[in-house]
């Protein structure tokens, strides 16, 4: 990937039903899937992990649920509400796609909503602490980007220590800290140079770009940090 250059089409196969997305390295997927995981909290809690999904996308919001059992036959995916308007669901890895939890899930497993977003969340951190970064540089101008495959790149940017990282790596020297979120798949950060205004349009374009051919998009926005948030990035001056 150059992000100095025209964004390359995503080659990332859909599942094609509502309560699954493609996974690690999205080959066929597979009659052969093990649906244990769907029934004992034990074989699932290692394989859950938080996604980010568009503004919009429906669901049950796990902190409206009473109780586990509560959430009984409902097959909606389980939510929560992410930065800047965009969702969180949950996810169980499997081979070759995702199974977005839902209700029945979380009645199945009797665990409480808690339980489900602590579990999903310390095992995104843990992978996260593994996960390369790919640095770009064109003289001034740095990008970070994970686009590692595994399925929770995009996820990475709800980690505190991530949007520190990022702060810290490329907000040196007044820089304002860009991040795309175009697809499940990728999470892009760029520094923006008081002195280049010019590679702001360039970023919008490469995650605009990037997620219209993408069959796992998040969102065409740019955004900025700002004291490790996501704020509408915009030309004008940056958020004080």
């Amino acid at each position: 990937m150059n992000p100095f250059r025209p964004a390359p089409r995503a080659d990332f196969a859909a599942a094609g039903v509502p309560d699954a997305v493609s996974g690690p390295g999205d080959g066929p997927r597979s009659s052969g899937v093990s649906f244990a995981p769907e029934h004992d909290w034990s074989a699932a809690a290692p394989l859950i992990f938080p996604v980010l999904r568009p503004a919009g996308t429906p669901g049950r919001v796990l902190d409206r649920l009473a109780t586990p059992m509560s959430a009984a036959g409902d097959i909606q995916p389980v939510i929560d509400a992410g930065p800047m308007d965009l969702v969180v669901a949950y996810a169980i890895s499997a081979a070759g796609f995702d199974v977005l939890a839902n209700g029945d899930h979380l009645a199945a497993w009797s665990i409480s909503s808690a339980t489900l977003r602590e579990t999903a969340f310390r095992n995104l951190a843990a992978w996260s602490a593994r996960a390369p970064w790919s640095e770009e540089a064109d003289g001034r101008r740095r990008i970070l980007s994970s686009g590692t495959g595994d399925g929770w790149d995009a996820a990475r940017i709800l980690l505190p220590e991530v949007t520190a990282h990022l702060g810290a790596t490329l907000g040196d020297d007044g820089a304002r800290v860009l991040v795309g979120l175009p697809a499940r798949h990728l999470l892009l950060a760029g520094a923006l140079r008081p002195d280049d205004q010019e590679f702001g349009t360039l970023f919008v374009d490469f995650v605009q770009d990037y997620a219209d051919d993408s069959d796992e998009s998040i969102d065409l926005r740019v955004f900025e940090l700002v004291a490790g948030r996501l704020v509408p990035f915009s030309t004008a001056a940056p958020p004080a």
